[in-house]
């Protein structure tokens, strides 16, 4: 007879190495489901739709914010009446940030920490900074420019 035989083990030791190929597919699937790391989250919102009072945001701090599309966004005022915006959407593997927290936004997911007022990456792991949105001060209003 030239057919091989197959023991309990080599039968075994193959199903567990096929069983651990599908859970690491299936881990780095999670890991990199959301968007792509250099967006923004989707298009560019419209323009003129406000996105927060700028005397909701004080000097020196940054506020959570949504654009009239729904887009998560992070508007900072460094200094009186300039207004700087970017999205909430980790360049990293795209999670939702959280609201700022003094001088840092910190990702939930992977632990990625942005510079709340400017969008920088302080600590990684992400490499880009979180893309800016434009907006502008009309009216005592932060709108989409």
């Amino acid at each position: 007879m030239t057919a091989e035989l197959h023991t309990r083990r080599s039968v075994l030791t193959t199903g567990a190495a096929v069983a651990g190929v599908a859970v690491g597919t299936v881990a780095l699937a999670a890991c990199g489901a959301g968007s792509d790391s250099g967006s923004s989250g989707g298009d560019a919102p419209k323009p003129g739709g406000k996105v927060i009072a700028l005397s909701d945001v004080p000097v020196g701090q940054a506020k959570s914010a949504k654009t009239p599309d729904g887009q998560d966004v992070i508007v900072a005022q460094p200094t009186a009446g300039t207004v700087n915006c970017f999205s909430a959407i980790c360049t990293h593997q795209g999670c939702t940030v959280n609201p700022p927290q003094g001088a840092e936004i910190h990702c939930p997911c992977h632990g990625s920490v942005y510079d709340s007022l400017t969008g920088a990456v302080k600590n990684g792991p992400a490499e880009k900074p979180l893309p800016k949105i434009n907006v502008k001060v009309d009216n005592g209003e932060v709108v989409t420019a």
